[in-house]
């Protein structure tokens, strides 16, 4: 059996879930960041910095992304992990509809 693999397509899953994870990082150091920004624990000086290296990550991730045609790659992951953590939230949320699903497939 020959497995027939179209490398341009992996190329892109591949660095479309690379990039994609860098968001998800980039995304959590943009909270920590207005987190800080709001507690007043950073100087004005460290907020300017903190800002415009998070502008120059912003700016290289999307350039990135152009460069290699992976935009809709990286969207497609984003949105399949922003489904995943939508459901483990709502089984959180209301763990009596997940023990009912749970029943109803015999789990």
């Amino acid at each position: 059996m020959v497995l027939d693999i179209d490398e341009e397509n992996l190329k892109h899953g591949v660095l479309g879930l690379v990039i994609a994870i860098v968001e998800v990082v980039r995304d959590a150091l943009k909270l920590q960041a207005m987190r800080r920004i709001e507690s007043d624990r950073l100087s004005e000086e460290e907020t300017e910095r903190l800002g415009e290296a998070l502008m120059d990550l912003d700016v290289a991730i999307e350039e990135i992304k152009e460069e290699q045609g992976i935009t809709e790659s990286v969207k497609a992951v984003r949105d399949g992990l922003d489904d995943i953590v939508d459901d483990v939230v709502d089984r959180t949320v209301n763990p009596e509809r997940w023990r009912e699903e749970a029943e109803e497939k015999g789990i």
